[in-house]
């Protein structure tokens, strides 16, 4: 596939007809007078940059634990890579760039400490109370775990922002009424009773770009901190003929290159060559739909902005190197091991004497709930929790906390 650049947004072209646009956005839950200075989609990014859920995203696992190295990518720091690549394809597809940013920065809120084995682990606990799912917990902070306002509980987001934080990986349900990928999260039900987000609909180009985004950070950050701490070698990459590909264009014009700047120059590239796919995938598709309209992305029945067939293949070869070679390491699942022991042990504590959890609001607002009820608030705690937080309190309350070292 070839790209149009005459088609780009990279000037200052007009907005496309099929952008998200905040003048005549669907609204918020709680109804505020509009800013006289920025959009709405702009006041939702603000926002979300300005809660304790983004900053706490600095000391929350990505891949490797913490105190692993200061160089490794936390979730903050992939956060600020997915909204870099996302802004960068909204403005190619002259999108708004606000919304794109927006839904990236805020798409990890609901990880646990420790990455996925913290989620795993709280998602093992609270199996009988509906499970825990990062991204419904996600939309539990925006639309009620953060207490900064005076009016409302939560951030207030606009319906279209809210709407790309739930699919920004394509529609929950079928048009029946089944869910896409199993059960609906029953957070995101329960919010659709207050607004509905449409499960049903594919979300807007902006969301779009904030999920391939995130494909595209991950691949490549991963591979790079793999590198870094001698889990991956450069000889483990020619596995995955693209990377060998790369690898070999790299050295054709750098010979005598350090390894830390071939890395680099392997790893820019791919970010390139993967975001010049996706943009010469989604100019097909557009010019086939010919949307005219952000509902027609909605209804268009596919992802317009996606991996070509090729690059998909690629995708998933990249994921299983990096499955097989760090994220099932021996040394890593012994890690999760230990780190999923931390979670259930926190959970299991603070069920039997909620008074642990040293929060006035936490301890106050548990009593008198019901066991589901309760189960979902002390989850609430512990997936806020930081990865050294959540250590230094088992510390605390355990005799032996499990080396994560």
């Amino acid at each position: 596939m070839t790209i149009d650049r005459n088609a780009l947004g990279f000037g200052f072209g007009e907005r496309a007809v099929f952008a998200a646009d905040p003048w005549t956005s669907r609204g918020r839950l709680y109804p505020e007078t509009s800013s006289l200075t920025r959009s709405e989609f702009q006041r939702d990014r603000d926002r979300i940059v300005h809660t304790t859920a983004f900053r706490r995203l600095k000391h929350k696992t990505q891949v490797f634990i913490g105190p692993d190295g200061d160089h490794y990518r936390t979730r903050l720091t992939h956060t600020i890579e997915v909204a870099q690549i996302a802004r960068a394809l909204a403005r190619a597809f002259r999108i708004d760039e606000d919304l794109a940013e927006g839904v990236a920065l805020v798409h990890d809120f609901g990880h646990t400490p420790f990455g996925h084995t913290g989620e795993d682990a709280l998602d093992e606990v609270l199996k009988p109370y509906g499970g825990f799912d990062h991204n419904a917990q996600s939309l539990r902070i925006v639309t009620k775990l953060e207490r900064r306002y005076a009016e409302f509980d939560g951030l207030n987001l606009c319906w279209e922002t809210l709407e790309g934080l739930v699919k920004h990986n394509g529609p929950l349900m079928t048009a029946a009424g089944e869910g896409t990928r199993g059960p609906v999260p029953l957070p995101i039900v329960e919010y659709c009773g207050l607004q509905d987000l449409d499960l049903a609909s594919h979300a807007s180009l902006e969301a779009q770009a904030a999920a391939v985004a995130d494909d595209i950070a991950y691949n490549t950050h991963d591979i790079d901190d793999g590198i870094r701490s001698g889990y991956l070698s450069f000889d483990m990459l020619e596995e995955v003929p693209f990377l060998a590909g790369l690898m070999q264009e790299v050295r054709d014009k750098y010979p005598r290159l350090d390894d830390d700047r071939f890395t680099h120059e392997i790893m820019r590239r791919q970010i390139t060559r993967m975001v010049e796919d996706v943009i010469a995938v989604a100019q097909e598709r557009l010019q086939r739909i010919k949307p005219m309209s952000c509902d027609d992305i909605r209804q268009a029945g596919e992802t317009v902005i996606t991996f070509s067939n090729a690059m998909a293949e690629t995708d998933r070869q990249i994921k299983k190197l990096l499955f097989s070679k760090i994220y099932r390491h021996p040394e890593i699942m012994r890690i999760r091991a230990a780190a999923a022991k931390i979670v259930t042990d926190l959970f299991n504590a603070y069920m039997e004497e909620p008074k642990l959890m040293k929060s006035h609001y936490w301890v106050e607002h548990i009593e008198g709930l019901e066991t589901p009820a309760k189960a979902r608030h002390v989850g609430d705690y512990l997936a806020g929790m930081t990865d050294t937080y959540a250590e230094r309190v088992h510390r605390q309350l355990f005799d032996h906390t499990p080396d994560l070292r």
